[in-house]
């Protein structure tokens, strides 16, 4: 079978309510853009029918895949998506956003030779953030502490991008921490590797509530910052 150019890798947790009418809207947006690609759905230790659903959708359509970690972990969900992807360009969507618009403008980039990786940030000038107050409050918080204690040099780490797989593959494979913080800890790497990382602006609208709730991810977000402190100034 012949690998397609992009890959689009989707982290699913206890989605049924969205992720059937999702992947079909996904796929309807993205037939006039003619591409060849993949959506790669990173199911992680649902407790509802999501891995179900997953498994249906990848049996109708041939694009489709569905991975299983088998336990609730975002991170190493998504990094087993990228790992098993088969694209030359990497897409890393949120099953609640699927924005096509930001999907154009990375590729774009990418296919040029621009840059390295595309970071869709929702806290640069231009973005519109549309989730609740605090939500953004606390991503804005965030990214500060990044910046405060790991000298990050964006705006966003969590969320959309995109990137090419060659050059970040060993990026991806050089991260130590897992769930919500590995995507930080991707980002992060991708800028000290001097690799050449693009921010755009989004606009983040989101189609349902949070599977987690915040106050109940905050805990485990500080643990595993201090974990990605060690990781970054102490292991290198």
């Amino acid at each position: 079978m012949t690998a397609p150019e992009i890959s689009i890798v989707i982290p699913v947790y206890n989605e049924e309510a969205i992720l059937h009418a999702a992947v079909v809207d996904l796929r309807e947006r993205l037939l006039p853009l003619g591409w060849s690609y993949e959506v790669v759905l990173a199911e992680n230790g649902s407790r509802d029918a999501t891995a179900q659903i997953g498994a249906d959708l990848a049996a109708k359509y041939p694009e489709v895949r569905c991975l299983s970690t088998g336990t609730p972990n975002y991170g190493a969900a998504l990094r087993q998506g990228i790992a098993q992807s088969r694209g030359r360009i990497v897409i890393c969507e949120e099953i609640d956003l699927c924005d096509t618009a930001f999907h154009q403008q990375a590729v774009r980039a990418l296919r040029a030779g621009e840059c390295d990786m595309v970071i869709g940030s929702k806290l640069i000038a231009g973005a519109q953030d549309e989730r609740p107050w605090a939500r953004h409050a606390a991503s804005q918080l965030y990214n500060g502490l990044l910046r405060a204690t790991l000298g990050f040099r964006g705006t966003d780490t969590h969320g959309l991008k995109a990137f090419l797989r060659e050059p970040l593959l060993p990026v991806v494979r050089a991260c130590i921490v897992d769930r919500d913080v590995f995507a930080s800890e991707l980002v992060i790497r991708a800028y000290r590797a001097d690799l050449r990382v693009r921010e755009i602006p989004v606009r983040v609208l989101e189609k349902r509530r949070p599977s987690i709730n915040l106050t109940r991810r905050v805990p485990h977000v500080l643990r595993n910052l201090a974990r990605l402190t060690w990781a970054i100034r102490v292991r290198g």
